[in-house]
């Protein structure tokens, strides 16, 4: 009977709707995937090509993972933090020595080879990892201190916390991570209530910081990118032409799909290779502009919308505002990344290379984001409240039991 009694209330207290929905929008990813590399798997003889293998598998193993993280307590989770901080600092320190790039930017450090099979690499990115981490590890400095969180001294140290990764992963060349980092910090710490004139100061050093960040930390290559899309006066017509031309292709094809899209494996910037470079990864959102069409745009962006909303509502549920944070920081997490891919795509912001949330190739990010998911499952879970059971005692014997 209890057995009966425990596994009903893990499945009345399993928050399936946001479960179900990151799963079916994990399978319209995989089929996106698909579509773009059909093309290279029948070349190669086989159903899946490898993007498409490896992010099925993430994503299954991420799906798992993300249950079963739902069962712990957030308060055991969160109590975990030192282990968790060395983790993903060592496997970003290990980016250093052993790290690898993408073939345009042989400098960057940003994913780790783990294994070898052939000529097949597989690679972890451990920003995705870090990203999670860091909602945990600054969840727990925020309870910490959140009694005086808005003295100078505390205000410091968590702006120092958060400057750790952000800095690391500058320096690996992963622009794109880093400023989903910066944006889930400003999220957290407005939510964990610093008094806006932190946010004042902080704009105003931001700003000034600009021409120094600018000329010192970024490449020629990503103040190109940003040239591109705000002032390509300032290219030459050849640079211009180079550094435009993924995002340029990506909006061709959107445009292309119009309101109902090609159909399903008949998008011709899709099904041919290169029409759109890597348009199973940054720019998958080409794929489901033209074989979609327009509503499939919208379809997504509803179903990304829901699945932020669905998990800033169980933030606003909580009890306390250590699960608040841990939510809001996947919320600020995932909508950052949506609202900076479809950016890109759109040609309204440079190209800094952000997966789109649960719908890019990428073993790293597919598998990461459901332990974000499965830590917002379990703050829902503590959230329940449970009806009072009813039981009878028998066959107890006390001196006072009539004779």
């Amino acid at each position: 009977m209890a057995k009966n009694s425990s596994l009903k209330y893990a499945l009345k207290e399993t928050d399936w709707f946001l479960y179900l929905t990151c799963i079916l929008t994990s399978a319209f990813g995989a089929l996106m995937v698909y579509s773009a590399t059909r093309n290279k798997a029948l070349d190669a003889g086989t159903l899946l090509s490898r993007e498409c293998l490896i992010m099925v598998i993430a994503s299954a193993v991420g799906i798992a993972a993300c249950l079963v993280i739902s069962f712990l307590d957030y308060d055991s989770i969160l109590r975990l933090w030192p282990i968790v901080a060395g983790v993903c600092l060592l496997l970003i320190l290990l980016l250093f020595p052993f790290g690898d790039g993408p073939s345009d930017r042989p400098n960057a450090r940003c994913w780790l080879p783990i294994l070898k099979l052939g000529d097949t690499k597989v690679n972890f990115q451990p920003s995705e990892l870090a990203k999670i981490g860091f909602i945990i590890t600054f969840t727990a400095h925020i309870e910490a201190v959140r009694d005086n969180i808005n003295s100078i001294k505390n205000v410091l140290l968590l702006s120092a916390h958060a400057l750790i990764p952000i800095g690391l992963i500058i320096i690996t060349d992963d622009l794109g991570s880093a400023i989903v980092f910066a944006l889930m910090f400003i999220g957290m710490m407005f939510v964990a209530g610093v008094k806006l004139r932190y946010f004042a100061v902080a704009i105003g050093m931001g700003v000034a910081f600009v021409p120094l960040f600018w000329t010192k930390f970024l490449s020629t290559f990503h103040r190109q990118r940003v040239l591109a899309i705000y002032y390509p006066e300032a290219l030459s017509a050849y640079d211009y032409d180079k550094i435009i031309y993924q995002q340029q292709r990506c909006v061709n094809a959107i445009g292309s799909g119009r309101m109902w899209g090609d159909g399903l494996f008949k998008g011709t910037y899709t099904q041919t290779p290169g029409g759109v470079p890597v348009n199973e990864s940054d720019m998958v959102l080409s794929v489901v502009g033209e074989e979609l069409g327009f509503m499939g745009c919208i379809a997504l962006m509803i179903i990304l919308s829901v699945i932020i909303i669905r998990i800033a509502v169980v933030a606003k549920q909580s009890r306390n505002l250590t699960g608040a944070l841990l939510c809001y920081g996947t919320v600020f997490m995932i909508g950052a990344q949506t609202i900076i891919n479809i950016g890109m795509c759109l040609m309204l912001l440079p190209s800094i290379g952000i997966t789109l949330p649960f719908m890019s190739a990428g073993g790293s990010s597919n598998m990461c984001i459901y332990f974000g998911i499965g830590i917002a499952m379990s703050v829902y879970r503590a959230n329940r409240d449970r009806a009072p059971v009813n039981f009878r005692l028998t066959n107890i014997s006390t001196p006072f039991a009539e004779t």
